[in-house]
């Protein structure tokens, strides 16, 4: 059996074949007598891309520009992070994920594929003479998510959701070796779908989706809340910005769940409150979705007992159970 060694050459990205050193606990188990993991399923993400960043200077690069400290991320702690625009809008988001030194070493970043070229370019713009090489693998490596159950695959980089523990655990590797990934942690494999309706209904934002990208700020897109922000690290592009919201808690907008019982209403509906609109819609699966609301004016619509809507189906603003911010109807959280 082989894996892809996590070094990828500068040409052509090629993937290089290495033996692979199981567990030897693997080697006793078969497909009949592995232990099945209840409800535990997995599934391979096409919409998410890899890029890597590695070289001497690589830890010190990275802390300069993203929205976390790169000293916390180890090999058994990734890390959720953003690099932002000089104004504190998200740019592009991504997991952070390092790989251990036996495994070559180098930040393996957890991205949307559509912005795999995009944080590339902008992290080489920022480069100058730092030494690091910063490369875009989508075409070779993909990204599986595995949850309802613990993962450690021998067929990728597994590392746990930072942002949520109930989002489970994300494996790095060639999209081909899915269903022996699967079936190497005892999970069903499923399609992506699947994991979108369980991230809806944690209620986790997905850029693109639910909030837009250099649109958003990283409290609107519950970044702050979901572990992608380090307000006592030093200084990254757009922290003045950033800094500025949490310590006024001016964040007046944000990516909330919400609950119908209709049929779901179009993604990108305006949400309105009497007629004035006070958000906007984003995905949505089985009876609950993900808008970008002004909790200020859903607020006035509590108070006044006026329903929200969207598409003239009504909808609830649903209060997630990690928020920890000012909730409309409650009282104000303590600063």
């Amino acid at each position: 059996m082989y894996r892809p060694c996590w070094n990828a050459s500068k040409q052509g990205l090629e993937t290089y074949l290495t033996a692979l050193t199981f567990r030897r606990e693997f080697w006793q188990e078969t497909m009949e007598n592995r232990p099945q993991r209840i409800g535990m399923q997995a599934a391979l993400l096409p919409d998410r891309g890899v890029v890597k960043v590695a070289g001497d200077d690589a830890r010190r690069f990275l802390n300069g520009l993203v929205t976390v400290d790169m000293a916390k991320v180890t090999p058994a702690n990734p890390r959720f992070a953003a690099l932002l625009t000089a104004q504190g809008k998200i740019i592009v988001d991504f997991m952070i994920a390092e790989a251990p030194t036996e495994d070559g070493g180098g930040f393996f970043l957890d991205c949307p594929r559509a912005l795999a070229s995009t944080l590339v370019e902008k992290l080489n713009f920022y480069k100058l003479r730092a030494k690091v090489i910063c490369e875009d693998l989508s075409e070779v490596l993909g990204v599986m998510a595995v949850w309802d159950g613990t993962s450690d695959s021998e067929y990728g980089l597994s590392y746990p959701d930072p942002r949520l523990s109930s989002l489970g655990w994300r494996i790095m590797l060639p999209p081909h070796l899915a269903s022996q990934a699967a079936a190497d942690v005892g999970a069903t494999l499923v399609d992506a779908e699947a994991y979108e309706t369980h991230r809806i209904v944690l209620g986790v934002p997905r850029g693109g989706l639910d909030f837009i990208y250099s649109d958003t700020f990283p409290h609107e897109a519950d970044m702050d809340q979901l572990n992608g922000v380090d307000f006592d690290k030093g200084c990254y592009v757009g922290q003045e910005v950033v800094s500025r919201v949490e310590h006024r808690a001016s964040a007046r907008s944000r990516v909330v769940p919400i609950a119908y019982d209709e049929f779901a209403p179009s993604s990108g509906l305006p949400i309105t409150a009497n007629g004035k609109q006070v958000g906007l819609l984003g995905s949505t699966a089985k009876g609950r979705g993900l808008a970008l609301l002004r909790l200020d004016r859903v607020e006035d619509s509590v108070a006044s007992g006026t329903a929200l809507e969207a598409g003239g189906i009504t909808i609830r603003a649903v209060k997630p159970d990690w928020a920890n911010f000012d909730w409309p109807g409650e009282a104000k959280v303590a600063t």
